[in-house]
């Protein structure tokens, strides 16, 4: 039988995924990144897609997203308990997988919990790039947690925000991402409130994580030109946007039958006009048409950008060459054999008692009148 190569994985930790960013640049990596998910984007066609598969409970949510080419498989397992951090925990933690089609082996494992913060805020500035007004400088920042940086910088390296006005209930976030970005030339600004946050903003970014109905933006504080980037709203319950803010914008969604279920989309009837955006990236449909027009991206995160993200990833390790080989997968001599893994090796008799034993059956006279 002719034996296949030994199969094995690809894993990388999220020291791995430190490291490669760190050796990137973030601006690179978030640059990199988006490019990633442009490609992919641009062959939406191409994939076998489906909304993810979700497990809600009273504290949160764990969620599988699936996704596949004719060449290879992916899916994330996330999870969201935005109550995770009175316990030491984050509110978010992924792990995900790349398989190859042909064969089903899993080529690639990794942590998704670093990589997913940065594939959401690069798919939000790839969004911005294509629906805000062109010299965007001003953003808002609503809600300042584990997200909250790689939004700002996303917006800062790819779009060239320059100012972003900053608002949190806690006000200990809104001090942490201010000594986590001090080095950058990003104009921050603390605010009392998200109406003098949003007030005069090109750009308003919402990314809470409280799972319930909030309505974080109301239709008074949204100001001609706008570009509103809804982050937060993630899951059925959860939404951050007022049903009438949406009512007066132009929304663009990643995939409309998961967004209406889970997205702040979820107030409004099923008839209610979204355009999705591989359409805009495509040519295929129009995003902004005029510097008044309010266009609002309603982000919940779809399983193709966990896909780009994780090709991404595998290939700037390799190009670094970093991460390590798991044998996750057998080797065996006899790919029907699975349970070889397991037989008890046979043992041979021991030397002495073998030979007594032959002595005895060879003349049990002897032995008998011994």
């Amino acid at each position: 039988m002719k034996r296949s190569p030994l199969a094995q994985t690809q894993f990388l930790s999220a020291h791995d995924v430190a490291t490669i960013v760190s050796h990137l640049g973030a601006a690179a990596a978030l640059s990199r990144m988006a490019d990633y998910i442009r490609e992919d984007f641009l062959r939406w066609q191409e994939f076998d897609k489906c909304a993810r598969v979700a497990s809600h409970s009273a504290g949160g949510v764990i969620e599988l997203m699936p996704i596949s080419d004719a060449k290879t498989y992916a899916f994330k397992y996330v999870n969201g308990h935005p109550k995770n951090t009175q316990v030491g925990l984050p509110t978010v933690m992924a792990f995900g997988v790349l398989a190859d089609v042909a064969t089903g082996v899993p080529e690639l494992l990794s942590e998704l919990t670093l990589t997913t913060a940065l594939r959401t805020a690069a798919m939000s500035a790839l969004a911005a790039r294509a629906l805000a007004r062109p010299n965007s400088r001003v953003m808002a920042l609503i809600g300042n947690g584990a997200q909250s940086e790689f939004q700002a910088l996303a917006f800062h390296h790819l779009l060239g925000i320059a100012e972003i006005r900053l608002f949190d209930t806690d006000h200990g976030a809104t001090e942490k991402l201010l000594r986590n970005l001090a080095h950058t030339a990003i104009r921050l600004i603390p605010c009392q409130n998200v109406a003098q946050a949003v007030r005069g903003a090109d750009i308003v970014t919402t990314v809470t994580a409280d799972k319930t109905n909030a309505t974080i933006l109301t239709p008074e504080l949204i100001e001609p030109g706008m570009h509103i980037n809804g982050v937060g709203g993630d899951c059925p319950g959860k939404t951050e946007l007022h049903p009438d803010v949406l009512r007066g914008a132009s929304v663009f969604v990643e995939y409309e039958p998961q967004t209406r279920i889970e997205g702040d989309l979820q107030h409004l009837p099923a008839d209610f006009a979204v355009t999705e955006l591989w359409q805009v990236l495509k040519g295929q449909a129009t995003g902004r048409t005029h510097d008044a027009q309010v266009t609002l991206f309603d982000s919940v995160g779809f399983a193709l950008e966990d896909y780009s993200a994780l090709r991404f990833m595998r290939d700037a390790a390799a190009q670094l060459g970093i991460g390590q080989r798991l044998a996750l997968i057998p080797e065996l001599a006899n790919p029907k054999d699975l349970f070889s893994l397991i037989r008890p090796a046979s043992k041979p008799a021991p030397r002495a008692a073998h030979a007594t034993a032959l002595a005895a059956s060879a003349v049990p006279e002897l032995a008998l009148s011994a």
